[in-house]
């Protein structure tokens, strides 16, 4: 069964912060591929730095690997947030995920998560201050 991740307005999902150590291949709905990087992911969705920007609204598969094993979804192209000369920094959110892909992602964003809080000094997948 598919799950259609639902934001929560009034809370937001825990950010892990990956500073581009993850990569991720993209597809379009036109078949044209990207590679990217993951600077931060959270069950509902994530910010990737791509070489160019893609259209926000398009719908995109997204896949990459964590220590649980690879994710595959559907996501939704945002509005970049900025733009250099030979990249950007544009989020997506998640439309949906199978069951197991919401289960890996679920375990690896918990682990690190749990990580972070054990040991606020690492410099491995530590969330933002605040969250």
């Amino acid at each position: 069964m598919t799950h259609f991740p639902q934001t929560n307005s009034s809370r937001r999902s825990p950010r892990v912060q990956l500073n581009g150590s993850v990569a991720a291949a993209i597809r379009a709905e036109g078949g044209q591929r990207a590679r990217a990087k993951l600077q931060s992911i959270s069950i509902t969705g994530g910010l990737l730095q791509l070489p160019v920007e893609l259209s926000t609204g398009d719908f995109v598969e997204i896949a990459f690997h964590t220590r649980t094993g690879a994710v595959h979804g559907m996501a939704e192209m945002l509005q970049p947030l900025r733009k250099f000369q030979s990249a950007c920094l544009q989020p997506f959110r998640f439309v949906a995920l199978g069951d197991e892909d919401h289960r890996k992602l679920r375990m690896a964003l918990d682990t690190a998560l749990d990580r972070s809080f054990l040991d606020p000094v690492s410099d491995q997948l530590k969330t933002p201050p605040g969250l």
